[in-house]
């Protein structure tokens, strides 16, 4: 997504969630890379990752590649776990966001010490910029009611929630295209 976004002459950075990628010596399972997030905090967790984005977007800024007062934040599931702060965090400058495959609530499938409910409700809620929410409707990780409540917590008013059938690892081919308009069309 980052070379779509980029291939419309915006500047696009991707970072690894906390324990994925490059921030570990070698893969970790789910199980194992949840149990590190639960153990070390989940809030002290999003807000690490909320400032992780900001010094990149600072890097950016200052290597005069990217706008403060024209950002975009992308990321469903963990992207939309982790990017709720980190799209917060962004501030007046953020002019859209696009999350989804997440939600209030979540099966027994997943880390209990990763339910953050109150959390994710809260950062929605201070969030005014248009927001694209991608829902799948027969996701077995976080049941459909929980994505609706989160869509709904949104501040802005500029809200679009895109449904879609199929299960949690399902994305629709034409998704990605929605998305990438979606951000274009705020940023350009």
């Amino acid at each position: 997504m980052a070379d779509e976004i980029a291939s419309s002459g915006c500047a696009a950075a991707a970072i690894d969630g906390p324990f994925q990628g490059e921030r570990v010596t070698s893969p970790l399972t789910p199980v194992e890379y949840q149990g590190r997030i639960a153990a070390e905090g989940i809030s002290r967790v999003l807000d690490r990752m909320a400032d992780d984005w900001l010094a990149a977007r600072d890097l950016l800024v200052d290597a005069c590649i990217a706008d403060r007062t024209r950002q975009a934040y992308f990321g469903p599931f963990m992207g939309t776990r982790f990017g709720l702060a980190a799209a917060l965090a962004l501030g007046p400058g953020l002019k859209c966001a696009a999350f989804g495959k997440f939600g209030t609530q979540s099966t027994i499938g997943l880390n209990p010490g990763l339910h953050t409910p109150d959390r994710a409700l809260n950062d929605a809620s201070a969030i005014a910029a248009p927001v694209l929410f991608h829902l799948q409707w027969d996701d077995e990780n976080f049941p459909c009611p929980g994505q609706i409540q989160l869509f709904d917590a949104f501040a802005s008013t500029g809200r679009e929630l895109h449904g879609f059938a199929g299960r949690h690892r399902h994305t629709p081919e034409h998704a990605p295209a929605v998305w990438h308009a979606f951000i274009n069309r705020h940023l350009l």
